[in-house]
């Protein structure tokens, strides 16, 4: 029996993808100028953001590495035999599958596409020491030029389209904080109370996109203890009266990530507490104010360190204001350069998409223990920010029951 490293399995017809096909071509085309720039002759991308915002694919590897090579001709993505068409169906461009029969097949359809002897771009914090070493042994490449920031400028700066579907996905976050507000009482457990969210966003997704593909949509509801960290998992812990709460939903449509993040209480806040609450209020509303094309993300980000510092909160900060939107998840992708810290120095520019989301974190033990967090996500136009989440924040709206 004939059994092939690599084949195209072009089964059924292309799927509608979450973009127009111009929309690819035109972020294929600002690739290829960049490649130009730089005398790339084929770029390699192989990380799940990249290949989903080049392609319209977002693969699930499962100990399987995937990849997009792009040339100045062609833009084909590689496969695993395992997923059979489904990556044919949902990319733009051509699909090349490889098979399992032979240890590294998926180089050798690499190689097929890249060639061999060229200069050659690779994402240099996605691919690992040990991948990189089967690059330069089945591409022999001339010169091997690191990517992964080129890419990343461009996808900071977010088309039409792309808004548009943000739009959606902040809609969608708000759908599913009512959700859970609804759901909020004592004696609830955590987990529950994240289902009925999650549970909101899927139905809602899924009437808006029909023809999209479902995965990813989660919350994170944290309640007590839990809300001290910002990415702390769900657990099966039951509501108090007085508890502070923390409702983060995320809604994914089609690898676009999009938030909605507040905090709450059961039933009733404490003084001590309302005072903190109040003072991470205001840091997101001074912060919201700051966002104005022309200015830094450091800049923000030590004025918001300053306001903090004059209400003797800024010790109690975890980590930055704020981040880009786009292709991005909980476990893939990052656009790390459009991230509100002091160490970043990118200017907003009109079409960025990013966050404000301070976040105040009291010690157990203290008065107002418990984590204090509100995120919105903006889009920087002409001349100021346009505010795209709807759900109230605050005392005045958040306190349940």
């Amino acid at each position: 029996m004939d059994r092939p490293q690599h084949y195209r399995f072009h089964n059924g017809e292309k799927a509608a993808l979450p973009f127009a096909p111009a929309e690819y071509e035109a972020r294929l085309a600002g690739l290829r100028r960049a490649m130009a720039e730089a005398g790339i002759e084929a770029a390699l991308f192989t990380s799940m953001h990249c290949i989903a915002y080049y392609s319209g694919f977002l693969y699930c590897a499962f100990g399987r590495p995937y990849g997009l090579v792009v040339t100045p001709e062609q833009s084909v993505t590689i496969s695993a035999g395992i997923d059979a068409g489904q990556p044919w169906r949902r990319c733009h461009g051509d699909n090349l599958t490889y098979t399992d029969w032979t240890r590294d097949n998926f180089w050798r359809a690499v190689a097929s596409v890249a060639g061999t002897g060229r200069a050659i771009g690779f994402e240099g914090d996605h691919l690992s020491l040990a991948q990189l070493d089967k690059l330069d042994h089945f591409l022999a490449p001339s010169r091997r030029t690191p990517i992964h920031e080129l890419a990343m400028r461009q996808r900071m700066h977010k088309s039409e389209a792309e808004i548009a579907l943000i739009r959606h996905g902040a809609q969608v976050a708000d759908i599913g904080g009512e959700a859970i507000r609804d759901a909020i009482r004592p004696g609830a457990r955590e987990i529950d109370i994240a289902m009925a969210g999650r549970d909101a966003m899927e139905l809602e997704i899924a009437s808006r996109f029909p023809d999209a593909e479902y995965r990813d949509t989660w919350v994170w509801f944290q309640s007590g203890l839990n809300t001290d960290g910002a990415h702390n998992p769900v657990t099966a812990r039951r509501l108090e009266p007085g508890d502070i709460l923390s409702l983060n939903t995320f809604p994914m449509i089609s690898g676009y990530y999009t938030a909605l993040e507040r905090t709450l209480f059961v039933g009733h806040v404490d003084d001590a507490s309302r005072t903190i609450w109040e003072h991470n209020v205001a840091a997101h509303e001074y912060g919201m104010s700051l966002l104005r094309p022309g200015a830094s993300c450091a800049e923000i980000a030590h004025k918001i360190n300053d306001f903090l510092a004059e209400r003797d909160m800024l010790q109690y900060r975890t980590f930055g204001y704020g981040h880009s939107f786009g292709v991005l998840s909980h476990y893939y992708g990052r656009e790390a350069g459009l991230e509100l810290r002091e160490d970043i120095d990118t200017v907003l520019e009109p079409g960025m998409v990013v966050s404000m989301e301070p976040m105040l974190t009291i010690p157990a033990g203290q008065p107002g223990a418990g984590g204090y967090r509100e995120h919105d996500i903006l889009i920087i136009t002409e001349d100021e920010a346009e505010n795209i989440t709807g759900f109230p924040y605050g005392p005045g709206h958040n306190v349940i029951g």
